[in-house]
């Protein structure tokens, strides 16, 4: 304000001071008017300029009412006017006023009268544009109403990040009333949320200016201290007209329901993800052990902090398992996994191990009636009847076990064992949700692990089949040290047509055969067999070798169309010879000392069976400390190299010092027969004593 006795600028223009509009008055632009006793103007305020359109300099002096008020309105105003003098009463209204531009403009009016320090009386006029007025209030009230009535969560704090206001809704979140928050930090209100980092990203807000939107916390409000929520937060700060930071402001929205939509669908995610995932890995090969490994597996840690794979006893031997109502069980462990438990491990059974489980057990209650057994949270007393043992179940106990879940192993209507699963570090205990995920995991195993059960019962019948075909021989025959192995096909369970035969001949001979039945199952092993019996009979004979295998041929011809490839070796010490007729068979290998391994060149001649062909003997030198060396293709043989290149291993392999036989059969089958190899393998080496 200026008052009369300021001269004005020359340009006309009111003073100005340095700062930019700030606080509600400048928003409304509201002018300020003395006038003294006689109604004249003595302060004129430059926001009186800017709505009367006078500038000082014409309006100081004048009469109020000439410039400021509509002519029509005059006699009121000087009435009201002298009133406010009379009785000091202050008074209130709405007029038109003509601008100086002739131009009209509805202003709102405070009067009152003003007393100085020598007894005058003055009149104060407090004058603002009417629209701007009610446009202001319309914006108050609306901001009232929409943070009185809106279901969002919204509050405003200090620069010291102490709560000023929050709305009903954010009462109602909080469960306290907007009079507990006022002055207190978040941290005091809320402890049993995430408090360091809310306001650590409102002070960020603070110092940046950056709004933060859609911050996800969780946790617990007095409104429902017994369950987790979870909210949205969102923070501007705030400032006024000219900059300086108030506080921030902020809205939280409860986001539970959808929090918890979002955890269930993202579980099922997962639960799809684990069962596509087992479908995978679970029964890639007919190993009874690695199958239960396999479901082990895929349990830990997705479902489980640590699972356990059991088969009954019985059901490993191909009895019934059928359990009654006071019988332990016998449970044969047969895979463990665990994810950085080692407690729980220790209490596991080792794989491979038989244990007897009480009547009381929970598994044992498992198997007996083919139906999961939950435990949803585990209690002190519930130990002893989780575990194979005390001792056991205080290794679980100090693990931290605190939810367990067995379900039954069932395929095609037999209860063949349980998945054990336990979590401990996984802070959730098992749901009904995760019995439905373990049933389905346990279904799509327990068809891999009978499928395996019954693959292996079935090759380890034929491998006893097999060995049983086999020659038991003395280590050390007419002059010869004789070692062998039979090697069988890493993935078939049928019988196969390799064999071998030490033969001992009269005047300190020797046989050695070495044969492969083309084909595997019983024919193969039928053919080899009588092929075995006929080599046996005809090599007692004391025949040339090839008429030996002239007689194998015709007895093949005659055995259902049978072909089979042999080796025949009849070795002399006398002589120091051997003589060899080959009926198709890769050659043998001949090693004497000093000299490097060779396959000796022998005429290959035609497998047996094939029928109308003639073979030929070939001799060979064979002294002490010479040794032979036959084996059948499955040793060699694979496809994914060329055969020379696969005997050139196997020479390179029978180069070196001079071990024992046992040693060097060894040697060759764990380094050249690969585990997958679908052919078995039948190797046999000989030694040339010295006299």
């Amino acid at each position: 304000m200026r008052s009369a006795g300021v001269p004005a600028p020359e340009d006309g223009e009111p003073v100005r001071g340095p700062g930019r509009p700030s606080g509600l008055l400048d928003e409304l632009g509201v002018a300020s008017v003395v006038l003294d006793t006689q109604g004249r103007i003595v302060l004129w305020s430059p926001q009186a300029e800017e709505l009367f359109g006078y500038p000082a300099r014409e309006a100081l002096g004048e009469y109020a009412a000439r410039i400021m008020v509509h002519e029509q309105h005059v006699d009121l105003v000087v009435k009201l006017f002298s009133d406010v003098m009379a009785t000091g009463q202050s008074w209130a209204g709405a007029f038109p006023i003509r601008r100086k531009d002739g131009g009209t403009r509805l202003v709102e009016f405070r009067n009152m009268r003003l007393l100085d320090d020598h007894g005058d009386v003055y009149a104060l006029g407090l004058c603002a544009d009417q629209s701007t007025v009610r446009r202001l209030e319309r914006d108050v009230a609306l901001s009232t109403r929409v943070v009185a009535q809106s279901p969002i969560g919204l509050v405003v704090l200090d620069t010291e990040l102490r709560y000023v206001s929050v709305n009903p809704a954010l009462e109602r979140i909080n469960g306290l009333p907007a009079e507990d928050h006022v002055g207190r930090t978040i941290h005091e209100i809320l402890p049993q949320i995430d408090a360091d980092a809310v306001e650590t990203a409102a002070r960020e807000v603070l110092r940046t200016g950056r709004p933060l939107v859609d911050q996800h916390t969780f946790g617990r409000t007095p409104a429902d201290p017994e369950q987790e929520h979870a909210w949205t937060i969102s923070f501007y700060r705030l400032e006024d007209a000219v900059g300086t930071v108030l506080g921030v402001a902020g809205s939280v929205v409860d986001i539970t329901e959808q929090h918890r939509a979002a955890v269930e669908a993202e579980a099922a995610r997962r639960r799809l993800a684990l069962v596509a995932d087992a479908t995978a890995r679970i029964g890639t090969t007919l190993d009874l052990e690695r199958t239960a490994r396999e479901l082990a597996g895929v349990a830990v840690p997705e479902l489980a902090d640590c699972a356990a794979v059991d088969l009954l006893e019985a059901v490993v031997q191909g009895r019934p398992s059928t359990l009654g109502p006071a019988e332990a069980a016998l449970i044969r462990a047969l895979a463990v996994e665990a994810d950085r438990v080692p407690d729980a491990l220790r209490a596991a059974d080792p794989p491979g191990q038989v244990a007897r489980y009480a009547a009381d057990r929970l598994v044992t209650e498992c198997v007996r009636s083919g139906q999961p057994v939950l435990v949803a949270r585990v209690e002190a007393e519930d130990l002893p009847r989780i575990a194979r043992s005390p001792e056991a179940a205080k290794l679980l106990e100090r693990a931290g076990v605190h939810s367990y879940l067995a379900v039954p192993l069932i395929a095609r209507g037999e209860v063949l064992g349980s998945l054990d699963l336990k979590r401990i570090r996984n802070p959730v205990p098992f749901s009904e949700d995760d019995v439905l995920l373990a049933r389905e995991l346990a279904s799509r195993a327990a068809l891999q692990i009978d499928n395996a059960r019954w693959y292996q019962n079935a090759r380890d019948t034929a491998l006893t089949l097999q060995r049983s075909l086999l020659p038991s021989h003395p280590r050390v025959t007419g002059g010869l040290e004789v070692a062998s192995r039979y090697q069988p096909a890493g993935a078939t369970a049928e019988v196969g047509g390799d064999w071998f035969d030490v033969i001992p001949l009269d005047g300190g001979k020797t046989a050695l055969v070495v044969g492969d039945v083309m084909g595997s199952g019983i024919n193969a092993a039928a053919t080899m067999g009588r092929l075995r019996t006929a080599t046996t009979t005809l090599a007692s004979l004391d025949l040339d070798p090839a008429v030996l295998l002239e007689h194998l041929d015709r007895i093949t011809e005659d055995l259902d169309h049978s072909i089979a490839t042999c080796v025949y070796a009849v070795h002399d010490p006398r002589l120091g010879q051997c003589r060899i007729a080959n009926a198709g068979h890769l050659p043998p290998a001949r090693l004497r000392p000093g000299r490097p391994p060779e396959l000796l060149d022998l005429p290959t001649g035609a497998p047996l069976g094939v029928g109308g062909v003639a073979f030929s003997t070939t001799t060979v030198d064979l002294t002490p400390g010479d040794r032979l060396v036959l084996y059948t293709d499955g040793l060699v043989e694979t496809r994914q190299h060329p055969l020379d290149e696969r005997l050139d291993a196997l020479l390179a392999l029978l180069d070196g010092p001079d071990r024992p036989l046992e040693e060097v059969c060894d040697l060759l089958l764990r380094t050249l027969h690969q585990p997958d190899n679908s052919d078995d393998v039948a190797l046999l080496i000989a030694r040339v004593q010295t006299s």
